[in-house]
């Protein structure tokens, strides 16, 4: 297993705390560029934009912000920002017109993107939130809001506006269905199944995970109750029936049943594996086990390792399309696992409170793969630029050899390129002989 060692990081002001799945990175300002957004316990809402350590954009939530989330989740074609509170408060941000407010702004801390600004709109749902996700969950080609719950249970919320509405304030959150889980839910995700078609997977202890069916019609959503997304016993969609639930218990390893899972799905193959319509996804646990399995239960590899892992994502950090599994331990130890169980790991210097993976705009201007770690300290680190050209180990003679001038370097230095034996000679000379020199002569 290789250690890697990034530097180029930025360090992020922070003062407050969070929890570990109020952090994330998307386009808040749909300006094809990623933001890092954060929210913390007192109700802050904060955007990080390039390399500035101060936020972008401060806004104010009720309550205690436990989940945060970017994506097109009222279907107008377009990203906004998702906050949710432990006391239930849905608070919902378009960002757009910030982003062309500051682009008309001689300062990016004007009084214009002051802490009183409030969300475009604001809705209870039901409270002890803990994770959420917006996706399109059903495969009808519009996004659902799916809320995971300390209580075991699973909601899927839509929103839905009056067709001749002309803001956000006439539209809501509609409750499409219920689930109840038997164990907690720690991870939410989409991932194709076996026919290529959209899977709701939750993570359950023990390394298991279930899928949860969209059994809903559009009768089934407009039930007495339903937009406050309270359940109600005349919505027939909005209880979730066992069946509507199917638990699927990994092999292998024996687990504790207790010990918390986490799942990522929609791994890419990149484009020259895309001949299988199953989805890859993963799963981790905090005793150190790390899956990687497609949609047709098949078990591609299992790694063990001996750190307790907290949350798992998924970042392409070679350029080819396929996209690596990325675990983090609370003590900072993070492995890169690629399709073939290759294993590189990265060690961050302190412990940590949350962690997320993904594209982000920091240095050069344009999106490069980010690990972004915050520290028990009130600090954010965004190590940018977090690139390998390949992740199965190799030598210096075999990179040599793949770049066509080093056989006409050979051939000027009168090598045969053929003889392995002297190839390793000349590289050793150039690599030690003339370091073995330099020392002896400054002693």
């Amino acid at each position: 297993m290789r250690s890697l060692n990034y530097v180029q990081r930025v360090s992020l002001d922070f003062t407050g705390t969070l929890f570990p799945h109020a952090i994330c990175l998307g386009d808040a300002d749909n300006d094809s560029l990623n933001e890092l957004v954060v929210g913390d316990t007192s109700g802050k809402l904060l955007v990080y934009k390039n390399d500035d350590s101060k936020p972008w954009i401060t806004r104010t939530c009720v309550g205690m912000l436990t989940c945060v989330a970017v994506g097109d989740v009222c279907n107008k074609r377009k990203n906004f920002v998702v906050a949710v509170g432990a006391e239930g408060w849905f608070h919902l941000f378009d960002l757009t017109a910030a982003a062309a407010g500051k682009a008309d702004s001689s300062s990016q801390h004007e009084a214009l993107f002051s802490d009183d600004q409030k969300p475009c709109f604001t809705q209870h749902i039901p409270a002890n939130t803990k994770v959420i996700l917006i996706s399109d969950i059903d495969g009808d080609g519009r996004s659902e809001l799916v809320v995971g719950y300390t209580d075991r249970v699973v909601r899927a919320f839509r929103w839905e506006e009056p067709s001749d509405a002309t803001d956000l304030g006439s539209g809501q959150l509609v409750l499409l269905k219920k689930w109840l889980l038997e164990g907690q839910v720690d991870s939410l995700s989409v991932n194709p199944g076996p026919e290529g078609l959209p899977e709701l997977m939750v993570s359950q202890p023990g390394c298991g995970y279930a899928i949860l069916l969209c059994s809903w019609t559009q009768q089934d959503s407009a039930g007495p109750g339903s937009g406050s997304g309270e359940e109600s016993p005349a919505t027939p969609g909005s209880e979730g029936p066992s069946r509507d639930v199917i638990l699927h218990l990994t092999t292998g390893r024996i687990h504790n049943k207790n010990v918390s899972t986490h799942l990522i799905g929609s791994i890419s193959r990149g484009s020259k594996d895309e001949s299988s319509k199953c989805g890859l996804f993963a799963l981790c646990t905090l005793d150190g086990t790390l899956k990687l399995m497609d949609s047709s239960e098949q078990l591609l590899w299992s790694v063990q390792v001996d750190h307790q892992l907290f949350v798992l994502q998924k970042l392409d950090v070679t350029g080819d399309g396929r996209e690596e599994v990325v675990a983090c331990a609370w003590d900072g130890q993070t492995y890169i696992i690629d399709h073939n169980r290759m294993v590189v790991r990265f060690q961050f210097d302190e412990n940590v409170n949350a962690f997320c993976a993904g594209q982000y705009t920091c240095k050069e201007g344009k999106n490069s793969p980010c690990l972004v770690y915050v520290s028990f300290n009130h600090k954010i680190y965004v190590y940018w630029r977090v690139e390998l050209d390949r992740m199965e180990p190799t030598n210096l003679l075999r990179v040599l050899e793949e770049r066509p001038e080093f056989r006409s370097q050979l051939k000027k230095l009168g090598v045969d390129a053929e003889d392995p034996a002297a190839v390793r000679e000349l590289v050793a000379n150039v690599l030690y002989k003339d370091a073995q020199k330099k020392h002896t002569d400054t002693h």
